[in-house]
């Protein structure tokens, strides 16, 4: 076959690359490689803004895949609206499980066991000491229990927790046990010591952690964000680790980049991470090998992985 695939990582660097298409390097610059009305597969640059990875699609009128290096497909969605009917978007399942899983987990021993207020009593030459909470013996909720929910379970195993709940869009059972469906959170919120979201942002997840999510959560409880930061109700949520009630540790806000004079950087008992939890030593090579797959599959006309929806099919 003939036709232009777009990348943002070199082609040159990326090894078994199905031959056929003629690959072209964009990584959101200005100029384009190309006439955007040639590319039949658009992979979305990573880690850009989300109104320049939408920029092309209005002139791609031959695209017949979009390709997210992200787990989240939210930035991308808007711009599909220019695309013609019967273009798949995938998302890049499988690349980031590993790297934000990890990043939770350090998250949520970092609040736990007081990391911050250590690094701050160095810099001051203070020996700090004294108790504090343990992950061992504690209930964890995972709400969002995808690829990603999952592999933050398969990093709580070893640390003896006393129970791993799970919560997804619909109730199924995993050889862990039972995915609880999103109706059940009000009865297993109260239970939880550390609830983590790993979720989607979607119109039923947007402001999922508001105001009655948070006050059902019990005295002492730490909530861990790794999903996206318009899951949770940031006024919602300042009211709460305000009032010392609970905690939270997040790597992505809402707004993000979270404006320098924002009263989340000084809450009490918050730790924030500046939305880390893709881009590690563990994503290229997982980019890559997905990309490679993905074109083959491509090039020989198989069905494609982790498609998230179709133009003209899921309400786009």
């Amino acid at each position: 076959m003939t036709a232009d695939v777009w990348l943002p990582i070199p082609p040159q660097e990326i090894e078994g690359l199905p031959q056929g298409p003629v690959y072209r390097f964009w990584d959101g610059a200005e100029e384009y490689p190309a006439d955007p009305a040639d590319c039949a597969f658009y992979v979305v640059p990573y880690m850009k803004p989300p109104g320049l990875g939408q920029r092309p699609l209005p002139e791609m009128a031959s695209v017949e895949v979009v390709q997210t290096l992200s787990a989240g497909t939210d930035h991308v969605e808007p711009g599909l609206t220019h695309l013609r009917p019967g273009v798949r978007l995938c998302n890049a399942r499988g690349v980031h499980e590993a790297s934000t899983a990890e990043l939770a987990l350090a998250l949520i021993l970092a609040s736990l066991r007081g990391l911050p207020d250590y690094v701050r009593a160095q810099d001051r030459g203070e020996w700090l000491g004294g108790f504090r909470p343990a992950l061992a013996d504690r209930t964890v909720l995972i709400v969002g229990y995808g690829s990603i929910g999952a592999a933050v379970e398969d990093r709580l195993v070893p640390f003896e927790v006393a129970r791993v709940a799970r919560v997804a869009r619909s109730a199924r059972t995993t050889a862990r046990g039972p995915v609880h469906p999103l109706t059940d959170l009000p009865a297993l919120l109260p239970e939880a010591d550390v609830v983590v979201l790993t979720t989607p942002l979607t119109d039923a997840t947007r402001g999922l952690a508001g105001a009655d999510f948070l006050a059902r959560m019990k005295d002492g409880a730490l909530l861990v964000n790794v999903a996206r930061g318009a899951v949770v109700d940031t006024k919602a949520l300042l009211a709460e680790v305000e009032s010392g009630r609970i905690t939270a540790a997040l790597d992505v806000t809402d707004p993000e980049p979270l404006p320098r004079e924002h009263p989340l950087w000084r809450a009490p008992g918050v730790l924030i991470s500046p939305h880390v939890g893709g881009p590690t030593s563990a994503f290229m090579p997982r980019a890559q090998r997905l990309l490679v797959d993905q074109l083959s599959r491509f090039v020989n006309r198989e069905p494609l992985r982790n498609v998230v929806l179709t133009t003209g099919k899921d309400g786009v």
